[in-house]
């Protein structure tokens, strides 16, 4: 098999993980949560969601949280070399990370995204793609001023949950727009759980005969059907090197439903079975890489271990197997 050497894990689990929760995680744990990541070595985190926290209250606390992670005394000399990233659908939103960033503790980056499918891009955003394009060229260029990287995340590549099968050159296509309005990187999103590993292997291989380097493409994978790793597999071996992911595997759609109040998050759930969705699992995934060979430059324990207390957090069992059987020992144990 073929797969690069080394690759680039960023943990989005304070933002895509807490935000399918459905009870309020404290603005202290997620605090801390950032703190461990940063101190496993993660250099890319997302942290939260600049957009109405009335309809996503899992994020009043955005604010908050980025003052105390830019007020942190255990990683004040560690951030310098790490990119906390927030979410920013609507310009709103986007304003908001502007302002917070001109105060001295706004993120280093934010999202947009759109949708191949113009279903999913009008529930998720309101807007049609059309009118969102418009929008993102015009707040690209006010984020960079204010020194503010951008993403452009592309979303339903192998299928949409509202409108069916879509077709993967669309994604190429929105790709390449993306860069050429100014974003820095690209997410390639599979946000409902619909890639297959044969189809991940495609997309990824017709995005690398287009663009020149797999660094600014980012490979977002979800594991509603148990997929994620093998999809994970597929994109290794179409040469893919920066990947991003989730302790215990949680996240997923913004909940309707956060301390017994229902709320509009993106409206009814997508999935048959919500409380067993999310993404690749942080924790396996970086093991599986290790014992292929693959450089990650994380503690791999200290992830662990992490991963543990993250259970705590949520209250729960998680989906990594990893922390519940440990890694694979590599030296003999002296039994008989």
């Amino acid at each position: 098999m073929n797969y690069p050497e080394k690759v680039i894990i960023g943990d989005i689990t304070v933002r895509d993980g807490f935000q399918h929760e459905e009870k309020f995680i404290s603005t202290n744990a997620k605090l801390w949560l950032v703190e461990e990541l940063v101190a496993c070595g993660f250099k890319h985190i997302e942290i939260s969601n600049f957009g109405n926290p009335a309809g996503m209250p899992q994020f009043g606390d955005a604010d908050a949280l980025f003052k105390k992670i830019r007020n942190s005394k255990k990683i004040k000399d560690l951030l310098n070399d790490v990119s906390l990233t927030a979410v920013t659908i609507r310009e709103r939103a986007i304003e908001r990370a502007i302002q917070a960033k001109l105060d001295g503790y706004g993120p280093d980056r934010i999202l947009l995204m759109v949708s191949t499918s113009e279903s999913h891009q009008k529930k998720n955003s309101g807007l049609s793609l059309n009118d969102y394009w418009k929008m993102a060229e015009e707040y690209i260029p006010k984020a960079r001023e204010a020194g503010i990287k951008v993403n452009g995340t592309v979303s339903t590549i192998w299928g949409c949950p509202i409108e069916g099968p879509t077709d993967m050159s669309d994604a190429i296509d929105f790709a390449k727009r993306w860069l050429d309005i100014g974003a820095n990187d690209v997410e390639h999103a599979d946000h409902d759980g619909s890639a297959s590993p044969d189809r991940v292997y495609k997309y990824f291989s017709m995005l690398m005969d287009q663009v020149d380097n797999p660094d600014k493409h980012i490979v977002h994978f979800h594991t509603t059907r148990g997929w994620g790793l093998a999809n994970v597999l597929a994109a290794l071996q179409a040469g893919m090197t920066n990947y991003e992911s989730t302790m215990g595997g949680i996240g997923g759609q913004p909940a309707n439903m956060v301390d017994g109040v229902p709320v509009s998050g993106t409206g009814a759930y997508y999935y048959k079975e919500s409380s067993n969705v999310g993404l690749v699992t942080t924790e396996d995934m970086v093991v599986m890489m290790d014992e292929m060979g693959i450089e990650t430059n994380l503690d791999i324990d200290r992830i662990l271990e992490t991963g543990k207390m993250v259970e705590k957090i949520v209250g729960r069992k998680l989906r990594s197997e990893c922390v519940h059987q440990g890694r694979i020992p590599k030296s003999l144990s002296g039994r008989e």
